[in-house]
């Protein structure tokens, strides 16, 4: 690409170098992380009638209409209200029987996260009174805020959206189901997704009992709602772009305006000096992220890094061009059968989806 080349979404020129994620370590204050609790800016504009149910799937049809009916059920001054008998019988001042939240259950790929996030447009209340974010989003509030001070936070919400509760981390699933149990009895609802246990991806879907036996006493509060389907970021899509060369990716960075150009290893120990609540702030501002020597990430800890980053810059619909290996190479085969595979076959995923999005961003 000559330096007078017009790209699409490029300069022909860049004013200043792409900036660099290795050197950025921002600090993120406790309101930001409760005024960001709201759907990521990828999922700003879905709805229940932008979600395209597969064919073959009557399961995501169905999905839709109990989900909207759910959302509809939740008007009123609050979720223990009077009008709520069909899904939140009860009396004002004790937790109420029957379902108070539902669990997406199925597979990656399948639009969990589309209808959790059109689930929380839908519902009849200010933003301010609903809260959609990760598990490890909420444990990073818990750990910003306290224990209490969540509490009180949430107590006022008409519904909490969770998605990806790590049902792979006791510690922290004890945590947050605690805090499940005291925003219940305030009368909040809720509506989860989760990751796969170890052992469980074979099956194709995600185990609603293995949910609700590791939240214990909220089992009783959730109606499991089944989701099948294939991955639908690789349904009749082709197949993901090779990687580039390094000279290409650093043309397209420096031709990119608010793009970020770092070399992959280094990258990777960058991530290990920014607590993960951050990686979110730390793409703030980046239009595109160009990577050079992409390689196998070495060990869990990075890969589980790297898997929070994929997230984050999926979320916020950011471009991803690399050149080295393609990124379906990331992970080893010992970590794709391991315990935390599902998080891994997530990540390329996304990143595989992210790379197509790039494709713009390299001259033809």
């Amino acid at each position: 690409m000559s330096s007078s080349t017009a790209v699409p979404g490029q300069s022909p020129i860049a004013e200043t170098a792409p900036q660099s994620l290795c050197a950025l370590e921002p600090r993120v204050p406790a309101d930001r992380l409760v005024g960001e609790m709201v759907p990521p800016p990828r999922f700003d504009s879905v709805r229940f009638d932008t979600y395209v149910p597969d064919p073959n799937q009557p399961s995501q049809t169905e999905a839709v209409e109990v989900l909207s009916s759910f959302a509809a059920g939740l008007g009123g001054a609050h979720a223990t209200g009077s009008g709520k008998r069909r899904w939140f019988g009860g009396k004002k001042q004790a937790a109420p029987a029957g379902p108070r939240g539902v669990y997406l259950d199925g597979g990656y790929g399948v639009g969990k996260t589309h209808l959790l996030a059109s689930l929380w447009h839908a519902t009849p209340a200010a933003p301010s009174l609903k809260a959609f974010g990760t598990f490890v989003e909420l444990t990073n509030l818990v750990g910003a805020l306290g224990f209490q001070q969540t509490v009180q936070t949430l107590s006022g919400h008409r519904l909490l959206c969770i998605d990806e509760f790590e049902l792979d981390d006791p510690g922290d699933t004890v945590l947050v189901s605690s805090l499940l149990s005291k925003l219940v009895e305030a009368g909040v609802a809720l509506a989860a997704t989760s990751n796969t246990l170890p052992g469980k991806l074979g099956e194709g879907r995600f185990a609603a009992a293995d949910f609700l036996r590791e939240i214990q006493g909220l089992s009783a509060h959730f109606r499991p709602l089944r989701i099948d389907g294939e991955d639908y970021r690789h349904r009749g899509l082709p197949e993901a772009p090779p990687p580039y060369s390094d000279e290409q990716v650093t043309r397209a960075a420096y031709a990119t305006a608010g793009a970020s150009l770092d070399d992959f290893p280094a990258l990777l120990d960058h991530l290990a000096r920014v607590h993960p609540s951050r990686y979110g702030a730390l793409t703030d501002g980046i239009t595109a992220v160009c990577l050079t020597d992409v390689q196998p990430v070495p060990d869990q800890s990075t890969a589980l890094r790297l898997v929070v980053l994929a997230d984050r810059l999926y979320d916020r619909e950011v471009p991803v061009l690399a050149s080295g290996l393609p990124f379906d190479r990331l992970f080893s085969d010992e970590m794709l059968n391991g315990g935390y595979r599902k998080k891994y076959f997530r990540a390329i995923s996304r990143l595989t989806a992210l790379a197509r999005d790039a494709k713009g961003l390299v001259a033809q």
